[in-house]
Order: structure tokens, then C-alpha cells, then sequence
């Protein structure tokens, strides 16, 4: 007997979409069938017809467990950050079922059990199940770069690094907080053992040296108000990173995909590299694909930002196209997130606050966005929201895929949904870049590994549900561009 049948729904499966009952037994999808061959004969019925279900989605970059560290910044006194809990209990509502964070990289004793134990904030508070990439930087010494391979043997096989301290030293973040640029010779150095043994870099790329001068100009230029952050992590910032790395990863032959890629040259510089068989992928956050650097003149337009930056009208253009012809591979959120008071705190280029709130609205917003307005197909929807992060991460076919033995990870998206989004419609804190947004289809129903999470608006999961996911990268997707 089934535990949850979902019947009448058009399927997004690896073969394709189409009208397929999906059986569901414990945590696993047991059948993908044409209509009326499964018995009904099942302890819950979910009628999906008129309804889309694909995979639940995959969060790539979430930074939740920083956020509530000792140390960790806010701008208003009393204003808490939110942590894991808040994160996955926007990212559930939102059709997002698995969520990826962030954590230093010790830099002795026992490398595995130090992320585990930084991972302790989302033990018993996690509505989504989760993950780590685990970060390098220039306080990383080599033995801890030599021992690299340690990560991938306890399930940890993505790295993150920075390439720029991001704010000049009078405007950074304490030690306490796991974010610092690394040198070329560790890069380099991480880059050779990340390709021995099987995983991938996750890079955030702005070279540092135009970053930190762009600071001295603009501080002499009169440009210090928030709303000239674009100048600073600019487009030529952007490019001359992407460049970079590129050659690095072409000289070491480790697979690397840059996050939040924000302007054309960085996307030219990963397209390039791909056509020339590199393993080099794309992520690009949502906030990119729905705003531009003209938002941030607006009375709180710092509601809008998060590093690098946001760009111009042309270069949001250029994302577009990269995303629907596979040059970038998945959307994300860059989340980190407080309320609104602190959010608009920072009133200038250094104390202008990064991360965004985005994590609930990803999945129905890019159906809106992809789907609806752009025409994209369902397929390759599900690819740039869950099934290609899963790929490169190491999470497929557990998860990402309806298909039979993945875990019964869904959304389920009611493309009858018509509406204008506010607050009133989303769960975490007290603002969102989207209030307003004009949205057509949007998650009703959420299941994670077999359980109703939420479903005709109510939240049905509890904090214990979300569980450590283990992950390992297919050696093919780390030969060549696989997707």
C-alpha cells in the first residue's frame, strides 16, 4: 500500500513532462505511472490535476548558520539576523526543500567534525533537509588544503572561496564571521586537490585589488551614498575574476561554478570556457534576474542590494539569455536575512548591508518569470530550480529527480494562481523585494522525503523534519559541461 498517491498532475520527470500518477511510499517515490495503473488504495490522495509537479527545489547558497554567530553583523541594536529556522521555514513555504550553507574550514584537529559541529544550528531546526559548502581563505594553512579530501569522504565535496575581502578593512566583518578572500597560491593549491578527489569550487569572483582602489575613488569622488555600490563591485570587477579563474581552472582541471554572477563579461568568461569543454558553471541569483542597479536610488533602496551588486538594465538582459540557453545552470538566493529596520540601516558604500530575502519567493517567482513570461519549458524550469544544483553538488538522482528510488522531495505549482504578492502571502520577517510583484502560478503543496510539509496554506511540518544530507559529485559532471 502507498502512503501518498498524487494523481492527475503534469510531471516533470528526467524523461520529460507528462500526465503521470506519482506513488510514494516512507520516504522514496516508489512509481511514476500513467493515470488509474497505481491502486488507490493509499493512506493520503493528493488531487493534482490542473497542477504542475516538479522537484523540490534546491537552494544552492544560503549563508544561515553565520548569521547567528557571535559576532555576527547587524546595524540595529536588538534586530535579530535570522538563522537557520527562519531560513528553512521560507525556503518550505516556497517549494524549496533542500538548502545549502556555508561553514570555515577548521584549520587543524578533525577537519569533518569541525563543520559538523559548526552545522549544530540546524540539528532539530531545520524545516528543509541541508547542507554545507565548506570555506577556504587566506587564514587556511596548506596542511589544512593538503587534507582537503577529507571533505568528500564525510559528504562535504564543494568548497566556496572569495576572491575579495568584498569591504575595505575599516567596514569588515569580525573573525567570528567565516567569510575572507584567498590568495592565488591557495587557490591554485586547492584547486589541484579539489580536481584529485572529485569536487567542485563554488566562487565568488571580484578582483580585490579594483574592488578595495574603486573604494578610494569613490570616497573621493563623492560617491559614498549606498546607492553607488554598482560602482565599486563593478562590471570590470566582475570580468577580471571570472578571468582569472578561469585559467586556473583550466590549468588544474577542477570543476568550478561562480556564484551570483551579476554582468555580461562574467557571464562571456563562463560560456567561453565552456565551449571550450571546461567544467565551468553559472549560478544567478533571482534578485539579478528581477532588479537593477537603478532600484537602489529608491528612499530604501537597500532593500534591494547584495554583493557583488546589482547592475545595469542590459546586463539583467544578458542573464536572461545565459539562463535559458544553458550557459548558467541554476538560480539561488544568496539568503541572509534580518528585518526591514536593518536591512536599510547601512547608508553608504562600506555599511550598505549584503544578503537577501529571497528564499521563499525563488521558486514562484522564476516560474513566473521563466515559465510564464519567457516561455520556458517545464524540463528545463526544474533544471535551473533543482535538478541541475543536484548534479553539480552531488545530490542526484537522491534528490532533484522524480523518478523511482529518489527521495519524494516535491512542489507541486497551481499555475491558477493570479495575484499581486505581499507580505500578507509570504512567512519570514517584514519585507520582501517582491511586495508587489506581479506573480502567476505559485507552490501550494510541499512534500519533503514523503511528508506533507505544507499544503491549502498551512504550514504541516515541524523544525525536526530536516535532516544532514550526505553528497557526492558524478565524476561526469566534472569532466566536461554536462548540463
Amino acid at each position: 500500500m502507498l502512503d501518498l498517491l498524487i494523481q492527475g498532475g503534469r510531471v516533470v520527470t528526467p524523461a520529460g513532462a507528462g500526465d503521470w500518477d506519482v506513488g510514494i511510499a516512507g520516504e522514496k517515490i516508489v512509481s511514476v505511472s500513467f493515470p488509474g495503473v497505481l491502486p488507490v488504495e493509499a493512506g493520503r490522495v493528493i488531487d493534482a490535476r490542473g497542477k504542475i509537479v516538479v522537484p523540490g527545489g534546491i537552494e544552492t547558497h544560503a549563508h544561515a548558520v553565520a548569521n547567528v554567530q557571535p559576532g555576527a553583523r547587524t546595524l540595529v541594536s536588538g534586530v535579530p539576523n535570522a538563522g537557520p529556522l527562519e531560513h528553512s521555514l521560507g525556503a518550505i513555504w516556497g517549494g524549496t526543500t533542500t538548502v545549502i550553507d556555508f561553514a570555515p574550514v577548521p584549520h587543524a584537529g578533525d577537519l569533518a567534525q569541525g563543520i559538523h559541529d559548526y552545522l549544530a544550528p540546524w540539528r532539530g531546526q531545520a524545516y528543509t533537509d541541508y547542507s554545507t559548502h565548506c570555506i577556504y581563505t587566506n587564514r587556511t594553512p596548506p596542511d589544512a588544503i593538503a587534507r582537503y579530501h577529507e571533505f568528500p569522504e564525510a559528504g562535504f565535496p564543494s568548497v566556496k572561496t572569495f576572491t575579495t575581502d568584498i569591504r575595505p578593512p575599516e567596514g569588515r566583518q569580525t573573525s567570528l564571521t567565516p567569510i575572507g578572500k584567498i590568495d592565488t597560491g591557495r587557490l591554485e593549491d586547492l584547486m589541484r586537490q579539489v580536481a584529485r578527489h572529485g569536487g567542485v569550487v563554488a566562487v565568488h569572483g571580484e578582483d580585490d585589488e579594483l574592488v578595495m582602489y574603486n573604494y578610494l575613488l569613490a570616497q573621493q569622488r563623492g560617491q559614498w551614498d549606498w546607492h553607488n555600490v554598482h560602482l565599486i563591485h563593478s562590471k570590470l570587477v566582475e570580468e577580471l575574476a571570472f578571468q582569472q579563474v578561469v585559467r586556473l581552472a583550466s590549468r588544474t582541471g577542477a570543476g568550478t561554478y561562480f556564484v551570483h554572477v551579476t554582468a555580461s563579461e562574467g557571464l562571456d568568461a563562463i560560456a567561453e570556457a565552456r565551449s571550450k569543454g571546461l567544467p565551468v558553471y553559472g549560478e544567478v541569483l533571482t534578485l539579478a534576474l528581477s532588479f537593477t542597479c537603478d532600484r537602489y536610488k529608491e528612499a530604501d533602496g537597500m532593500k534591494y542590494h547584495t554583493y557583488p551588486s546589482l547592475k545595469y538594465p542590459e546586463d539583467q538582459r544578458f542573464l536572461w539569455d545565459g539562463l535559458l540557453r544553458g550557459d548558467l545552470s541554476f538560480t539561488a538566493t544568496d539568503s541572509s536575512f534580518t528585518t526591514y529596520l536593518d536591512k536599510i540601516a547601512g547608508r553608504n558604500v562600506v555599511d550598505v548591508r549584503g544578503g537577501n530575502i529571497g528564499i521563499e519567493i525563488r521558486m514562484g517567482v522564476n516560474y513566473t518569470e521563466a515559465v510564464v513570461r519567457r516561455r520556458m519549458s517545464l524540463e528545463d524550469y526544474a533544471a535551473i530550480t533543482s535538478t541541475n544544483a543536484a548534479k553539480l553538488l552531488g545530490l542526484y538522482p537522491q534528490k532533484g529527480a522524480i523518478a523511482v528510488g529518489s527521495d519524494a522531495d516535491l512542489a507541486i505549482i497551481d499555475p491558477a494562481v493570479k495575484k499581486t504578492l505581499r507580505m500578507a502571502d509570504l512567512h519570514v520577517r517584514d519585507y520582501s523585494p517582491w511586495e508587489g510583484w506581479q506573480v502567476e502560478g505559485w507552490p501550494t503543496t510541499v512534500i519533503l522525503r514523503g511528508k506533507v510539509m505544507v499544503a491549502n496554506g498551512q504550514l504541516l511540518g515541524v523544525p525536526t523534519d530536516g535532516k544532514l544530507v550526505a553528497r557526492k559529485i558524478d565524476p561526469r559532471v566534472l569532466r566536461r559541461p554536462a548540463f
